[in-house]
């Protein structure tokens, strides 16, 4: 059960989209996790993409639920602030995989998830019906594992993979959003929909604070504040840039022998300080 500290986190990440606009950086990994949260994060996302890439597996799915929550633990169990995880699909399609998905990540700390409506990537997405009774059995779960207050934010694809004619989306986006809320979910994920203008239009009809996923080439925060948008995640972004950098500085190695791609590395102490 969900004890006090978890409770006050839970209560702490609510809080935070009642008003005003806040980031969440994407974890994967412990480390990862201590370094966003040094950097000054409130709360802590994780990122399925890059936690199953640290696993050595793909994005969609293709981890089980032990191994995801498991990640999940090390990441709660590294930093102070209040951590959500990306459970995906809830692994598994019926309300009861659900539950147990949820009472797992509530069980290692988490006081947050994200859920997924596709039912795999690419789509297609479960219908309306089905997925109002997977958000209301993760509600359901939340309480009974002592944490009522968890935030539950509700991911719909359509924009992602372009589900459905392109003059509908916006219409069934905000009919899910209305389904999701009446469901018990606390907000609304729109990931693949960075367009100004239809995001101010969605954030003021949505019955949900709305949510984005950015990146290079993505409006700015200020930009996406101005918009309505009230909570905003990367995504694998952060993990992409990592490796990126991790493959220039092994191509310089690798050409030239110099290191200069290593410059502004943490330093092996302070790595250290943040896992103690």
């Amino acid at each position: 059960m969900a004890d006090d500290i978890q409770q006050s986190r839970a209560n702490a990440f609510r809080n935070l989209h009642e008003a005003g606009t806040f980031v969440l950086p994407n974890a994967w990994d412990p480390i990862s996790a201590a370094v966003i949260a040094e950097a000054g994060a409130q709360v802590i996302a994780t990122t399925s993409a890059a936690v199953a890439w640290a696993l050595g597996r793909t994005d969609g799915q293709q981890l089980t639920r032990d191994e995801v929550v498991a990640q999940v633990g090390r990441i709660v169990a590294a930093v102070d602030v209040p951590v959500t995880a990306d459970i995906e699909g809830g692994y598994g399609p019926a309300p009861e995989d659900v539950a147990a998905t949820v009472a797992a990540v509530i069980g290692v700390g988490a006081v947050g998830v994200n859920l997924e409506d596709s039912t795999a990537p690419g789509g297609p997405l479960f219908d309306r019906a089905a997925q109002r009774d997977r958000l209301r059995a993760a509600r359901t779960a939340a309480a009974e594992a002592g944490l009522p207050e968890l935030v539950i934010n509700a991911r719909t694809d359509v924009y992602l993979f372009g589900i459905g004619a392109p003059e509908d989306r916006f219409d069934e986006v905000l009919a899910r959003a209305v389904d999701y809320a009446e469901a018990g979910a606390d907000s609304l994920f729109v990931p693949g929909l960075l367009d100004v203008p239809t995001l101010t239009d969605l954030a003021g009809k949505s019955p949900l604070p709305v949510n984005v996923m950015t990146g290079p080439g993505a409006p700015s925060v200020p930009d996406l504040a101005a918009a309505g948008v009230r909570r905003i995640s990367l995504g694998p972004a952060l993990a992409q840039a990592a490796y990126g950098q991790a493959a220039a500085a092994a191509r310089e190695l690798l050409d030239t022998g110099t290191y200069g791609a290593l410059a502004g590395a943490l330093d092996f102490g302070a790595v250290e300080a943040l896992l103690r």
